[in-house]
């Protein structure tokens, strides 16, 4: 029994049960009937506990040692009150509650603060037979120590019975806003990825290497910053929480800023992402060849390239294009077109310019244009088509074999040589509007034939009873009904345009070529559809149609 730290005792052998006050608790000991001792039951030993003020106790652990009376102690609990000036008969001694105290020695609590004043943990120092704080010296450490923020009661508890290291108290740690960020619309991974066809073959001329942006996509969105929420440590103290960081909206130029955090952009164009802002620029730029490292360009806008575009290339813009160097057997097409250093065409290449065309020379090339072609020293060999005119009066200003056509007039120094090269020259019929003819009669022609066709299919067809035909045969019968529309359509579309053309063709009028300095034999003349071959040099002239024939009059 010393080993239980003995308070007090109340009863003995001779009363026939034993209750015994120690430091961890009470214990209930019933001793075996031998005609000596008192029976009890669970009635007497209840009022027993009442009057020491025990009633949180294990009443089976009771019950079961009144039955056995076995003489060993049974723990019934640890709550318990002596009245003031009880004596224990067994310790023969006077015992208050100031006397309990004193005889429980109790160890230490230590009370340990996170660096970061966020908790507190207990641990305690018990040495030798010191029994383990209570949770009031544990509440005691901790306003010792000016914790009273975050306490955690069971946590007390649990460790005023384990004796276990514990986390007793916890703070808010403090929540930093999230810094604004800005989220781009586009994929900058796409850049520098080939196209893959059908066969899923790569086709490393189109690598996409220039992101466009069309009127009113969606650039970027901004999320806007967020602010912070404060915390509070375990001594009470507000710990402030940062907001998070603005950031403005990267819209640059030809974009809108549209809902206070959207980039949109206001116009078609390139996307040109530099950081802090987003710009749409009309202009495509490209610092040098166009070749295997850019790929093909096809842009919305215009496009500048600084140095060549290699052979087997395609240069496409829905504006102006303008080129500092060669053009070698690629295609080019945009509205207005600069070639700074001329065209070698090689057979293959073809420049269309649905405005304008400039360039320094031209050789081996096809080229055509809307409005007026200027090349500024030599066309050799080349078929070029002009809706307005060709202008070659400036430098070397010199034609040389080829098939050159112009709707209003051609204009050079030199055509032709004195080898006498055959080269061909057409003015005051527009070639585009030629070709154009051209192109929808043969459309007209075949639609009207297919036209034709379903119509005396439909004829026979009609002399057929339809209720005979099975479901299929009639479902068959009812598509060519309805193909007939779209084509009838197309065939009197086609009738239309080719009247218009025709039109424009019979009113032109005025064709002209004019040399600045000779026309050699050789030059194949078509003016206003009057044919004439050049037999003899022909010098500072201009030649034009007057009464179905060629005339030569002053340059």
């Amino acid at each position: 029994m010393d080993e239980r730290k003995i308070i007090a005792k109340v009863g003995g052998e001779k009363e026939g049960y034993l209750l015994e006050f120690c430091a961890d608790g009470i214990y209930l000991t019933v001793y075996p009937k031998d005609g000596t001792g008192l029976m009890f039951e669970v009635s007497d030993m209840r009022r027993v506990l009442k009057d020491f003020s025990v009633s949180d106790y294990d009443l089976m652990a009771m019950t079961d040692a009144l039955r056995k009376n076995d003489g060993v102690p049974v723990y019934l609990g640890k709550d318990f009150t002596l009245p003031q000036g009880y004596s224990s008969q067994a310790a023969d001694e006077e015992v208050d509650q100031e006397a309990l105290q004193e005889h429980v020695e109790y160890g230490k609590v230590i009370v340990e603060i996170a660096s970061d004043r966020l908790s507190a943990t207990i641990r305690f120092d018990v040495a030798g037979k010191q029994s383990i704080p209570t949770a009031e010296m544990i509440y005691e450490a901790l306003q010792a120590k000016n914790v009273r923020y975050g306490i955690n009661d069971e946590a007390v508890k649990e460790a005023s019975h384990t004796g276990r290291p514990t986390e007793v108290a916890k703070g808010e740690a403090p929540q930093n806003g999230q810094d604004a960020q800005i989220i781009r619309k586009f994929n900058v991974g796409e850049k520098g990825v080939p196209v893959v066809d059908e066969h899923d073959r790569a086709d490393y001329k189109n690598l996409n290497m220039f992101l466009r942006a069309n009127k009113g996509q969606v650039l970027a969105e901004r999320i806007p910053h967020t602010k912070g929420t404060p915390g509070t440590n375990v001594f009470g103290d507000r710990i402030m929480a940062r907001n998070g960081k603005p950031k403005p909206v990267p819209a640059g130029k030809n974009t809108i800023i549209k809902d206070e955090n959207f980039v949109v952009a206001d116009m078609d164009g390139q996307i040109v992402d530099k950081g802090s802002k987003i710009d749409v620029d009309p202009r495509l730029e490209i610092k040098g060849d166009v070749c295997m490292e850019t790929g093909n360009i096809d842009f919305d806008g215009a496009v500048t390239i600084s140095g060549n575009v290699e052979a087997g290339f395609v240069v496409k813009a829905a504006g102006d294009i303008e080129i500092m160097g060669m053009v070698s057997a690629a295609n080019v097409e945009g509205a207005n077109i600069f070639i700074k250093g001329g065209v070698r065409g090689m057979n293959r290449g073809f420049i269309k310019a649905r405005g304008d065309f400039h360039a320094s020379f031209a050789e081996n090339a096809d080229i055509e244009a809307g409005g007026d072609i200027f090349i500024q020293d030599v066309a050799m060999h080349s078929t070029i088509r002009a809706g307005h005119r060709l202008i070659m009066d400036e430098g070397k200003g010199q034609i040389t074999g080829g098939n050159l056509a112009a709707g209003e007039e051609i204009r050079a120094k030199c055509i032709g040589n004195e080898a006498n090269v055959i080269t061909r020259l057409s003015v005051g019929v527009n070639p585009m509007l030629q070709k154009e003819y051209q192109q929808v009669l043969k459309e007209y022609n075949e639609a009207k034939k297919r036209l034709e066709m379903l119509n005396k299919t439909l004829s026979t067809l009609e002399k057929i009873d339809i209720k005979l035909l099975p479901p299929n045969k009639v479902e068959q019968l009812n598509s060519l009904v309805r193909s007939q529309f779209p084509l009838a359509g197309k065939v009197e579309r086609s009738e239309k345009r080719l009247r218009e053309i025709d039109a424009e063709l019979q009113n032109m009028q005025n064709g002209r070529v004019c040399v600045a300095d000779t026309m050699y034999p050789g030059v194949r003349l078509s003016i206003n559809s009057i044919v004439k071959n050049v037999q003899v040099k022909e010098s500072h002239c201009t030649q034009y149609v007057k009464d179905d024939f060629i005339m030569v009059g002053a340059y």
